[in-house]
């Protein structure tokens, strides 16, 4: 007996010598509160449960497994497009715009969102990681462990069966599976700040493919009134023609310019198969399913962009700010469950021993745990965790540097797109009609020549389609900057009423 108290002190001392291992990092880990944000760093919402998480504009998700578990067996289930015709691809019959005459741009968003497989792909991710917390907070199974001694089974064995039987159960140190659980939360919840990332990408991408469509088709109602203009020109040089007033000249100049606006027809109708067929992908249907025309001509907002307020609400709002700071937390964790590895795990027992001749001796419980001698080891563990979240703050501030000049970039593209539509709407366009019109009444009046009647309908064409251009430029830079400040929103304001 006095040899087992000696042992058991020895094991005591030698626990405590290894406990003050990890006094090292504990100033270090005094500083790191691991429920607070770091500096500079703010995630939207509250720290995630298990079950839901913080989203933008103040919702929140369920995990929806993409798993069920039927009868105790792992079945995955898969939805099935009905009518689908060619593996992977909905039927064209599955028109979310039938009926419409005109696309707007916010269901075409909506659909977008609703079928393209980038965001099914981020949100599946989302419920893998969400179910990683109760894997990582539950603890080991059990285990159960029988032995015997096959001798003693024999008929003409001397002495009785003999078995033992040993149940055990492994305990971690107090904090280990919450800090694991912790870590999971907050890698689920920078999962589901990736899905929302993924939602603004895609809306980008479908305001961009919808504002090409536009540019195609108002050009291709350009070159038709061009046409249409042009054939009145021509019909006005014939009427001079055979009045003997000017040469056939007029009418090959005419021709020759009617046959250049039909082979821009035929780029345009190119124009136009290549930007649905955009637009289809990314709605997940067949490259050539037939879309509805843009409605009307496009305005601009007047209202000024406060570019400092904008930055503001980005730091606050962006997915991928809130993603990285979200690891930030993960990593937090991780430095803690690493100053957590110089404390030992347990392993609780009960066994039942029939090999012992004594039934007082046969029920025995006992207690293993592991001894950390190895600080060095552990350290260097520490170490490493202390230096990825060095990194993923480096990382942040760099990011937030990035979102602040996208944001001030792409407000200056808005600006500057605003001034060249209210250019062309104030000065450019009336100035080019007047051109045409007095061309026209002096070539009526042979005052001017045929050639300098078509560079004035020209002229007009080209200022007319870069009106329509700079239009579509303003809503491509305004829908780059709403990607920047991480909303789906217009973040310009309207322009002020008149009183």
């Amino acid at each position: 007996m006095p040899l087992v108290h000696a042992a058991t002190a020895s094991a005591v001392l030698l626990l405590l010598g290894v406990f003050a291992g990890c006094s090292a990092h504990r100033s270090w880990m005094t500083a790191v509160d691991l429920h607070s944000r770091s500096p500079g760093i703010a995630i939207p919402g509250s720290p995630p449960t298990s079950e839901q998480f913080s989203r933008t504009k103040g919702e929140t998700r369920r995990v929806v497994p993409v798993s069920h578990h039927v009868e105790e067996e792992c079945v995955v289930e898969h939805e099935e497009d009905p009518g689908t015709a060619v593996p992977g691809l909905p039927s064209n019959a599955d028109d979310p715009f039938a009926g419409l005459e005109a696309l707007p741009l916010p269901h075409l968003i909506s659909e977008v969102q609703a079928r393209n497989p980038s965001l099914h792909a981020a949100q599946a991710a989302w419920s893998a990681a969400a179910n990683r917390y109760p894997q990582v907070v539950a603890l080991d199974d059990p285990m159960f462990d029988v032995m015997m001694a096959p001798a003693s089974f024999r008929s003409n064995s001397p002495v009785d069966a003999s078995y033992t039987l040993t149940a055990s159960q492994k305990l971690p140190w107090h904090g280990k599976r919450a800090l694991r659980g912790e870590m999971a939360l907050w890698e689920a919840n920078a999962s589901a700040w990736d899905s929302v990332e993924v939602e603004l990408r895609l809306t980008l991408a479908a305001s961009l493919a919808y504002f090409d469509y536009y540019i195609v088709l108002r050009e291709m109602e350009i070159n038709r009134s061009n046409v249409t203009l042009l054939e009145d020109i021509r019909s006005t040089a014939k009427s001079k023609y055979e009045a003997n007033l000017v040469s056939a000249q007029d009418l090959s100049l005419a021709d020759l310019e009617l046959a250049k606006l039909e082979q821009r027809a035929i780029e345009l109708a190119q124009m136009r198969r290549v930007s649905v067929a955009r637009i289809n992908t990314l709605l997940h249907r067949r490259p050539d399913h037939p879309l509805p025309p843009i409605p009307g001509p496009l305005t601009v907002s007047a209202g000024p962009i406060d570019v400092a307020q904008l930055q503001h609400i980005a730091l606050q709002r962006r997915p991928e700010l809130a993603a990285l700071a979200s690891r930030i937390q993960a990593e937090q964790n991780a430095v803690a469950l690493a100053c957590k590895e110089y404390y030992p795990d347990f392993e609780v027992l009960g066994r039942y021993d029939t090999m012992w001749a004594d039934s007082e001796q046969r029920g025995i419980v006992g207690l293993n745990f592991n001894v950390p001698v190895y600080r060095d080891k552990r350290a260097a563990a520490v170490n490493e965790a202390m230096f990825r979240l060095g990194r993923l703050q480096a990382e942040y501030a760099q990011l937030a540097d990035s979102v602040r000049e996208d944001i001030e970039t792409s407000a200056a593209k808005v600006e500057q797109a605003r001034g060249v539509v209210e250019l062309y709407e104030q000065r450019v366009l009336p100035a080019a009609e007047i051109s045409l019109n007095d061309a026209k009444a002096a070539y009526v009046a042979g005052a001017f020549d045929f050639q300098r009647l078509l560079l004035a309908r020209r002229q007009l064409a080209d200022e007319q389609l870069g009106y329509q251009r700079a239009l579509a430029d303003y809503h491509r830079n305004a829908a780059e900057l709403a990607r920047a400040v991480g909303t789906q929103e217009q973040p310009i304001p309207p322009a002020p009423q008149a009183p």
